[in-house]
């Protein structure tokens, strides 16, 4: 059975064809990428000079992020640098984007979720949810407990990390269920796979740290429009779509792999000795909790206060200007470092080498991205895109630019990273509904959780990418499966930002 690290580790795990695919992409890209930058500087653009510079440099990152040229990161911080060198902006200008306060929610979060890894929480929350006498030895249930606990920790954790972790667990009962040569297994353990990477991606839409695409969306929005969306309102949007997703998965999974299989006693027990090793509640898995709820309690009492009609009194106006997202995720991970472990030993609940580990090149990835997404306003070049793009639209309207936008960012997201995709297509999708006159909050989130997909393939997502390696999961049924979804979820999130966005934003 697979490791957590073994499984992270199969994200960068490819057959010796898709090596050579990638080998090629990525060597296209590192000459066609200079090259647009070189041509595009050259050629007689009708726009302002800063405009015209950056043009080049956004055409050069874009080719770098498709085809993965240079690490995500990497291309992300290039960007502005290149701004500066260009003359298009000032250094300040172009680097105050990566201490945006949407960073630090980032930060926080990430080091929460590494707190939750490191005590273990994650597991035990699996093991606790599949060892119930609910669940029992019904295959649907199973895969129905497994696919949702799924989703829940991946509200709040990293897909990726989450993947990994639910992985070798849904691996172990695919194992014992082939070996007892129980009827319908192969099939079976299709679904599991195919759940956990879905799930994972489904409940990342659920909170704004969800997933790194929503906070890009929420952090452009904010920056390029001036409107604010508060972790309870993406909440009231993002939980319905995440719910009808996966309602939609667990039926399709339902027909296609769980019905009529037989699971023995035996995969249950699987669960339940793993959850003994696990011993007793520890001082650690406690003090997460604890840092955890009242950091989830910071972020969504705005929302109480809005629920209760309090939102306008001066208590709430005081408690939203000293408690934003960023300080509450910074306040749960402070606590971390404070909570103690052992007290005689000055051992607590985190140390700052744990706490390193979190994925550091999302943060700069953000940062450059939403970077060059304010210079590209600032410069006219979104002005004077937007433009150019509605002129081509027979009858611009809210309506029409969603589905657009969504259905845009849901093919990107197949052919690149999710992350990578947002910072593409959510400036694109604000300067175009800008240029149209019609409001930019739709179609900007309807490109953000569009980025989101991404079930196709298994390049389209790392957590495609683990459930790939079990074996178990041919690349026909992840395309079939995947593509299905997309479409679905295509109709959810047009229609739930349609319904929901003009209410709730």
């Amino acid at each position: 059975m697979r490791t957590f690290h073994e499984a992270l580790d199969a994200v960068e795990t490819y057959s010796p064809a898709e090596e050579q695919f990638n080998h090629r992409r990525r060597t296209i890209g590192l000459f066609l990428g200079p090259a647009l930058l070189v041509a595009l500087l050259a050629a007689p653009l009708p726009i302002p000079e800063p405009a015209h510079k950056l043009a080049g440099v956004l055409a050069m990152m874009i080719v770098f992020w498709v085809t993965e040229a240079l690490p995500l990161a990497v291309t992300a911080m290039l960007g502005p640098v290149l701004a500066v060198v260009l003359r298009v902006a000032p250094v300040r200008q172009a680097f105050a984007s990566f201490a945006d306060p949407v960073i630090f929610v980032f930060i926080g979060g990430f080091i929460l979720a590494e707190a939750m890894f490191v005590h273990g929480v994650d597991r035990r929350i699996a093991y606790t949810a599949l060892s119930r006498p609910f669940v029992g030895t019904s295959a649907a249930r199973i895969m129905l407990v497994f696919g949702g606990i799924t989703m829940l920790l991946s509200m709040w954790m990293s897909n990726t990390a989450t993947t990994a972790m639910m992985y070798p667990i849904g691996l172990s009962i695919c194992a014992h269920l082939a070996r007892t040569g129980a009827s319908g297994a192969r099939q079976f353990a299709l679904v599991v796979m195919l759940v956990t990477s879905f799930g994972a991606s489904i409940g990342g839409m659920g909170t704004p740290v969800g997933t790194p695409p929503n906070l890009i969306g929420i952090g452009m929005l904010e920056r390029l429009t001036g409107t604010n969306i508060t972790f309870f309102q993406w909440m009231v949007l993002g939980v319905p779509i995440m719910l009808v997703m996966f309602l939609f998965v667990a039926l399709q999974f339902y027909f296609a792999g769980a019905r009529g299989v037989i699971i023995d006693a035996g995969s249950t027990a699987l669960v339940r000795e793993e959850l003994g090793k696990l011993g007793p509640v520890t001082r650690g898995q406690r003090n997460v909790l604890v840092a955890f709820a009242i950091t989830v309690a910071l972020w969504v009492t705005p929302g109480v206060f809005s629920l209760a009609g309090a939102d306008q009194s001066a208590f709430a106006k005081a408690y939203a200007a000293a408690m934003p997202e960023s300080v509450a995720a910074m306040i749960g991970a402070c606590l971390l470092f404070v909570l103690p472990v052992d007290w005689r030993a000055r051992r607590f609940t985190l140390t700052w080498d744990e706490a390193l580990r979190i994925d550091w090149g999302i943060v700069f990835l953000y940062g450059g991205g939403l970077a060059m997404g304010e210079l590209a306003f600032q410069t006219g070049l979104a002005e004077a895109l937007g433009r150019a793009i509605t002129s081509w639209l027979p009858s611009p309207s809210v309506v029409s630019l969603t589905m657009l936008f969504t259905g845009t960012a849901i093919v990107l997201s197949e052919a690149t990273s999710n992350t990578a995709a947002a910072n593409m297509i959510i400036p694109i999708a604000i300067a175009v509904a800008q240029a149209a006159g019609v409001p930019p909050i739709e179609p900007a989130l309807g490109a953000t959780l569009g980025a989101s997909m991404g079930f196709m393939m298994p390049v389209s997502t790392p957590p495609n990418a683990i459930v790939y390696s079990s074996g178990y999961v041919p690349i026909t049924k992840m395309m079939r499966y995947g593509v299905m979804l997309d479409v679905v979820g295509f109709f959810v999130i047009v229609g739930f930002v349609l319904l929901l966005g003009p209410l709730v934003f």
